[in-house]
């Protein structure tokens, strides 16, 4: 399968490519044509007769489809019945059928001779260790923790919070929790006291497991002391404690009442696995924003790890001996799916590396990792290429190592932009496929699914066809649908497939109100896209971050990928800003190369010339300047609200999880000099 994917990116025709960038970027949409709600794609002949067949009994016929996917881990009881959608949106799957993730992780695994395998590899060239973690060590571990936290009181349905960097024992802990039928909720190592307090309040956890530290590039961040802080602000009954001592790296004085999770495992028994009924959570897990109004995106057991376990061979193509790594921290949904959960529910080694791609010491890393332990697979971030490019844009550390076990590189989280793909593509020598989802889906919402079929390079900019069981549409403010390639809300008919969200914790009116009420029967994913006249879809930004430029809607992310394609720029980000005359119009901020061939004055004409000529003059393009960094959060997003928020002259919050605070110096600098932020102020939470 993979080698056909292989040599189908290398016959790939560069005249196809062109042609579609021609038509993302063309000067003007197509007129509409009214309501196409019976509109049927084109015959697509990068398309698969699998695909479609696969796709088509999942939205057909989806409880024949799903009781199908569900055999692919091991139920302790039947389910009486597959879907139940009589409260929508509150649908259910598997009603009455009883499981445990633990159980399909670990237990199941060790059960048919596959103990003395390796589940985890952890690399940090931080510590300059290198730990592999058998599942034989992940049963005796995690039920041994398991033991622990039910001594502690931990029974079905109780929370765990988590705080801990990316670290084995961030997975033993996960794992943990889920034997006895609990709730885990993790939240990103490093998080403020105080957001974490918010957390700690809303989701009322009996027990907190914590590292004593996590590292930064020249930093260590002890977590401990801001467990402690946390705890000090708190209304609700204060939690037990758990603290697992990184003793390479800092030892954590433990005050009265907390234990320390060695010891705690050493003197605790066994316990076993707890099977939960299918629509009970898994987990909770925070997004982003919500330290006013905490939002606990609320997952069901049964359908997420069904359908988790099965993505791992029909979306990304893996077979049971791969060696898999996602670039990503436990903190973020990409990190509990695709860490943690799938690769161990399907019973392959899962790599963890704690690290950056560029500092910790140089940009050979990734290259390095890759070549160690002959990873087959990788799913990042679009920016990490980004950041390669403009550390090593000739790859001369990358290229001291082998990546010939590479196969495909996976990327979502960001939208990835022609140049740096390309670039991507050229120095790992594989494709680089886009897909989209998110914290709210638990897995890809439209992707390309390498074990259907559809192992041939897709059109450039696409995130794939809608994955089995999102019947996607685009639909425009009334409601109505869409023509082939015009701009509009990406949604989700209902009901949505097994293991997206059941809920918001302890906030119903909420799910409903936030994701359902704009198009009733349809789910909002609250992003902007459009679906081409072969079926795939192009997400192009979060619907904010669509700028109204006197009355035409124009996507951010169009204007970085021109921008982006000169050979003096590495990083890039636009946002709207207010005009008097046009309501809205774009500014950019751009990251010039190290040693750039022109300078920043130059780089701006061309960027204005460039955008009039290849987007139109209709997006009043003229607000451009260089700065030193953009504001990412550790998991690379740029924050792009914030840079918005800024230029409005508004006051504005320093998210919690950015990695590198200083850069808005310069990006106030920036704005001032383009005659916006003449008021505005970043503060740390």
């Amino acid at each position: 399968m993979l080698s056909s994917v292989e040599a189908e990116f290398h016959d790939a025709k560069v005249k196809e490519e062109q042609n579609h960038v021609e038509a993302c970027f063309a000067k003007s949409r197509k007129n509409r044509m009214g309501d196409d709600s019976d509109f049927i794609p084109k015959k697509n002949p990068y398309h698969s007769q699998v695909y479609e067949d696969t796709f088509k009994k999942s939205v057909e016929s989806p409880e024949e489809f799903w009781s199908e996917i569900a055999e692919c881990v091991e139920w302790n009881k039947p389910w009486d019945k597959v879907l139940d959608n009589s409260n929508p949106p509150f649908t259910k799957w598997y009603v009455g059928g009883e499981i445990n993730a633990c159980h399909n992780a670990v237990d199941r695994h060790v059960k048919a001779g596959n103990g003395k395998k390796i589940a985890l590899i952890h690399d940090s060239p931080m510590t300059l260790s290198v730990r592999k973690v058998t599942y034989d060590e992940l049963l005796e571990k995690t039920s041994r923790l398991a033991g622990a936290l039910a001594d502690m009181g931990v029974r079905k349905g109780d929370r765990v919070l988590i705080y801990m960097p990316l670290i084995p024992e961030a997975v033993i802990a996960v794992l943990g929790t889920a034997r006895l039928g609990a709730v885990h909720s993790v939240v990103f190592g490093g998080f403020a006291p105080r957001e974490l307090a918010t957390r700690i309040d809303h989701a009322e956890p009996k027990v907190i497991i914590a590292a004593s530290c996590g590292l930064e590039p020249m930093k260590v961040i002890k977590y401990t002391k801001m467990v402690e802080e946390a705890l000090e602000l708190i209304s609700v009954k204060k939690p037990k404690c758990i603290v697992y001592q990184r003793t390479d790296v800092w030892e954590a004085p433990l005050s009265n009442g907390q234990e320390d999770f060695e010891e705690l495992l050493n003197r605790s028994e066994p316990h076993p696995c707890v099977p939960i009924e299918a629509n009970q959570p898994l987990y909770l897990l925070y997004t982003s924003g919500t330290t006013d109004k905490p939002k606990g995106v609320q997952r069901p057991v049964g359908g997420h790890i069904a359908t988790l376990c099965w993505t791992m061979k029909i979306l990304y193509g893996m077979d049971k001996n791969s060696i898999w790594w996602v670039a990503s921290d436990l903190g973020w949904v990409v990190g509990l799916s695709y860490i943690c959960y799938a690769p161990l529910l399907y019973g392959i080694t899962s790599v963890m590396f704690e690290g950056k791609p560029d500092r910790t010491p140089d940009a050979g890393q990734y290259f390095r990792v890759i070549e160690d332990y002959g990873v087959n697979a990788l799913f990042t971030v679009p920016s990490v290429f980004r950041v390669l490019r403009r550390t090593d844009p000739d790859t001369l550390l990358g290229r001291k190592y082998s990546t010939k076990t590479l196969k495909v590189v996976f990327v979502a989280g960001e939208h990835c932009d022609y140049e740096s793909k390309i670039w991507a593509e050229k120095v790992f020598k594989v494709p680089i496929f886009n897909h989209w989802w998110q914290t709210e889906t638990g897995h890809a919402i439209t992707a390309t699914c390498l074990g259907l079929g559809q192992a041939v390079k897709p059109p450039q900019y696409t995130t794939g066809m809608p994955f089995p069981g999102y019947d996607v549409h685009i639909l425009r403010e009334d409601g109505s649908t869409a023509s082939p390639r015009e701009l509009g809300r990406i949604a989700v008919k209902l009901p949505l497939p097994p293991g997206t969200m059941s809920t918001l914790y302890k906030a119903p009116d909420r799910f409903k109100d936030t994701y359902f009420s704009k198009y009733p029967g349809y789910y909002d994913t609250m992003d902007a896209g459009y679906i081409d006249e072969y079926g795939y879809v192009y997400v192009t930004a979060r619907d904010d971050d669509v700028i109204n430029v006197a009355g035409h809607r124009l996507s951010t992310s169009a204007i970085e990928d021109v921008v982006l394609g000169h050979p003096d720029v590495v990083d890039a980000a636009v946002v709207g800003v207010p005009e008097h005359t046009k309501g809205e119009i774009p500014l950019c901020l751009y990251v010039m190369k190290n040693d750039p061939r022109k300078n920043e004055e130059e780089v701006t004409q061309d960027l204005l010339r460039q955008v009039r000529q290849l987007i139109g003059p209709i997006a009043s393009f003229k607000l451009a300047a260089a700065v030193k960094g953009l504001p990412r959060t550790r998991s690379g997003k740029i924050i792009r609200k914030s840079i918005a928020d800024l230029a409005r002259s508004r006051i504005v919050k320093m998210p919690s999880t950015i990695e590198d605070p200083t850069v808005y110096i310069d990006i106030k600098r920036a704005l001032q000099k383009l005659g916006y932020a003449k008021s505005g102020q970043v503060y740390d939470n």
